[in-house]
Parts: structure tokens; C-alpha cells; sequence
């Protein structure tokens, strides 16, 4: 096993290891989230009392398989604990999300929670946000066309994320379609953020300021008491 993956498999444990009975826990989605899961069901054959809720078709799928107790997301108002990874982390606890298209819930159940735990390897540390990845944004399908003129304007250049053969394009659970779009440094990223916000016919998009509680960074080459990095 590499050691990225050890150590995003090390930060799951711990933040597992911090999850108390009765509480709602969110399930965020990718390799680093599986980790998380795949230690709460641990924890729940141990005898801890949770209730799940997933952001996406594949982390339901998941936590069904390993037997975890979900509720619907219709029937919540809020959950006490969202565990997720990140693709990048700034100093100031900024993330950048959405490389897996599913945006809406994600930052559903991160605005939901009373705790948002992120967990990362040390690669996904970043000075600025969009440093190593484009921002994902999603829009309606019919009104792309119109979306992406407006997103240049604010000083965006990229395109439509297509699937992974690259013979068509890439679609959310949502059925939206994704805009990859790389914007100047210098560009603050509270400011993109608000904007973004402001464009009419964007859906979600994977700046997540001000969100998180806590990142946790696996580190395999420290002693596991220097391995997370807890910031509040």
C-alpha cells in the first residue's frame, strides 16, 4: 500500500475514533471517505450507536454494505459530525471539492453540520486555492453556454469536464454539468467565492470557505500523536 493512502487511511481512523453515540454522521464521497466509512462500521461492530447519512449513490451503497444504520436526506435538518476528504487545503481552511461531481450534497451536509471533519495527506496542502486543480462548477445543462461567458468575465478560463474516456461529457447525480475553470492567482479567493455565488444558472461549485472545523493530515513518518493536524 503507498503511502499517501496510509496515511489518508490514518486520518479516517481518527477522526472515527472521535464519533459518539446518537450522533447523525454525514459520509462524504471518494477514496479517503471509503477510509472513514469503512472505520465507523468497525466502530459499530464494536458497539457504537450511529446513524448515517451519505452525500452521494456510491457512499449509500458503501455504508449499506457495511451494514451501517442511514437515514434519508429528506428527513434531516442538520447532522452533528460530516467527515470528508479534500482535494486541496489552504493555510486559511479553504477548500477546494468537486473532482468527483458531487457537489450540491457535499456542501449540503457541510453547512449542516455542527463539525466538518476534513481529512488529507500532506499533498493536498496548498498556498491558494486552484493551485494544483481547476474549479469544478456546476451548471444547468440548457444555460452552460451562458454560464461560461459569465465566468470569463469574472477572469475564468476553462471548459466542459468530459467523462473519463473523454468520448462524451461528465455529469453530476444531479444531471448538471461541470465547468473546469482556472482563474488568476491573484484573483482573493473570499471574492470568487461570493461571486461564483452570484452567477445566475450555476448550481454548486467546490469552493468551501469557512467550513471546515478541523483537518486532520496523515503523516507516515511521524508517531501517530504527531499525525494530526487539528485546527479550530
Amino acid at each position: 500500500m503507498s503511502i499517501v493512502m496510509n496515511a489518508k487511511q490514518q486520518a479516517a481512523r481518527h477522526a472515527a475514533s472521535l464519533i459518539k453515540d446518537g450522533m447523525i454522521i454525514g459520509l462524504g464521497t471518494g477514496s479517503t471517505a471509503n477510509y472513514f466509512i469503512e472505520a465507523l462500521a468497525l466502530r459499530q461492530q464494536q458497539g457504537l450507536d450511529v446513524s448515517t447519512v451519505a452525500s452521494s449513490v456510491v457512499s449509500t451503497i458503501k455504508a449499506a454494505e457495511l451494514g451501517l444504520k442511514q437515514v434519508g436526506f429528506e428527513y434531516l435538518s442538520s447532522i452533528d459530525v460530516y467527515v470528508d476528504g479534500a482535494d486541496e487545503v489552504s493555510p486559511e481552511l479553504t477548500l477546494l471539492k468537486g473532482r468527483g461531481s458531487d457537489l450540491v450534497r457535499e456542501k449540503l451536509l457541510a453547512r449542516a453540520s455542527d463539525q466538518f471533519y476534513v481529512l488529507v495527506d500532506k499533498s493536498k496542502l496548498v498556498d491558494r486555492i486552484g493551485q494544483n486543480f481547476p474549479i469544478p462548477i456546476e451548471v444547468m445543462p440548457f444555460a452552460w453556454q451562458i454560464v461560461l461567458e459569465s465566468i470569463k468575465k469574472l477572469g475564468g478560463e476553462g471548459q466542459l469536464r468530459k467523462t473519463a474516456s473523454g468520448d462524451g461529457l461528465a455529469m453530476t447525480s444531479h444531471g448538471s454539468l461541470v465547468l473546469d475553470m482556472i482563474f488568476d492567482e491573484a484573483i482573493d479567493v473570499r471574492d470568487l467565492n461570493n461571486m461564483l455565488n452570484a452567477v445566475p444558472g450555476v448550481v454548486e461549485h467546490g469552493i468551501f470557505e469557512q467550513l471546515a472545523t478541523a483537518i486532520f493530515i496523515g503523516n507516515d513518518h511521524s508517531e501517530l500523536e504527531q499525525q494530526w493536524k487539528e485546527t479550530s
